[in-house]
């Protein structure tokens, strides 16, 4: 499985990330993301939130920290709207959804960059050797 994450600094000063993997690409600076070869139309919402949690793949991103950052909200506001753009967003993705974006119960989403091993990774070796 090939799977890159890449930052460049351009002389703007912007940092453009590039992540991709056998079936899915994000490119910050087309603002472009492919899934095995389509192109995803995604609102800007969906855009922001999908880069942002990949950018910080496997760490947990609190549900507090994302609606500050995507949405400007302050803490301690109660809304279901990261909620419902990351079910959207998992749709989109299709039957890869569930698999690159984890919920967090209770704390909030975890970007898994490379899902395959993410899998293997809590089996036994000898076992996972077998596959």
């Amino acid at each position: 499985m090939m799977m890159t994450t890449t930052t460049t600094t351009h002389t703007d000063n912007t940092v453009p990330q590039v992540y991709q993997d056998e079936h899915l690409s994000i490119d910050s600076s087309h603002e472009a993301v492919v899934l095995d070869r389509e192109k995803l139309v995604l609102t800007r919402k969906e855009y922001q939130l999908l880069t942002m949690l990949a950018a910080n793949a496997g760490r947990v991103m609190p549900r507090e920290y994302l609606l500050e950052k995507i949405w400007n909200y302050g803490k301690g506001i109660r809304t279901r709207t990261l909620d419902v753009h990351i079910r959207r967003l998992r749709r989109k993705l299709g039957n890869t959804g569930d698999r690159y974006i984890e919920t967090v119960f209770g704390v909030g989403y975890r970007f898994r960059a490379s899902h395959e091993q993410v899998f293997f990774r809590h089996l036994n070796p000898a076992f996972a050797a077998g596959f």
